[in-house]
């Protein structure tokens, strides 16, 4: 079916005739803070520990305006006979914000996890030189950052909680008390009763268990009663006979 010539045109000027009766609301901000989402591109945060210093970020930035200054460290060997090692050590970390695009291309290429956004936008300066913020700055920045939204119940734990748990749980055993010793009472229990040899045990278990004697047979220890007087006739018997 063919449309309706002007059919458009009454239904944009019936957008126009509703919104001309609803009354504007206007955010008075700065006394109202906006409603903003969580993951914002506000400003870029620095969790200062994870950086390496392996220049990724200043390198792939379009802009240019992320500068790193570093040098090497010697570090001894950790065990004797070992091999020195040299480790790159952060001088400078400063991010001018007068020419960033917030691309987020350094975020996204950081393999270490050191650079984060935060919603915080409240940064406007009067003079454009101190939008180059250097790394005390962006650390400040980086208690701002939100927390990362829950993982999928059924999603395996990652890597990093496993290891930390691990190692947590390893120098939790390690700071354990020893285990307490018994009580008074039940060591003075514990001596009262008789302890058995060990070299008798094996020996009174191989030994045959004596055999009860029948009732009316002489033991070994008694003598054996002559037979000559059991043959003799008692007193009284032998009238009757």
């Amino acid at each position: 079916m063919a449309p309706i010539p002007g059919s458009g045109l009454a239904k944009g000027l019936a957008v126009t005739l509703r919104t001309m009766t609803k009354k504007s609301v206007t955010a008075q901000y700065p006394d109202a803070q906006p409603d903003l989402p969580p993951r914002t591109r506000g400003v870029i945060g620095l969790f200062e520990e994870n950086c390496t210093v392996c220049m990724l970020c200043a390198r792939e930035c379009p802009d240019w305006c992320i500068y790193i200054d570093s040098h090497k460290e010697t570090v001894p060997p950790a065990a004797p006979g070992g091999r020195e090692r040299s480790r790159n050590v952060l001088d400078r970390f400063a991010i001018d914000f007068s020419l960033c695009m917030y691309c987020g291309i350094c975020i996204e290429v950081c393999p270490f996890d050191a650079l984060f956004w935060s919603p915080e936008f409240e940064y406007a300066e009067t003079d454009i030189r101190d939008l180059t913020h250097e790394r005390d700055k962006l650390r400040e920045w980086m208690w701002t950052v939100p927390a990362p939204p829950a993982l999928d119940p059924g999603a395996e734990e990652p890597k990093e909680l496993a290891a930390a748990r691990k190692a947590a749980d390893k120098l939790a055993a390690q700071q354990a008390p020893p285990p307490a010793e018994p009580h008074a009472d039940e060591q003075a229990r514990a001596a009262e009763q008789p302890t058995r040899p060990q070299g008798d045990s094996k020996q009174q278990t191989d030994q045959p268990k004596p055999e009860r004697p029948k009732p009316g047979a002489p033991t070994p220890d008694q003598p054996k009663p002559d037979q000559s007087k059991l043959d003799q006739p008692k007193p009284g018997q032998e009238g009757s006979e």
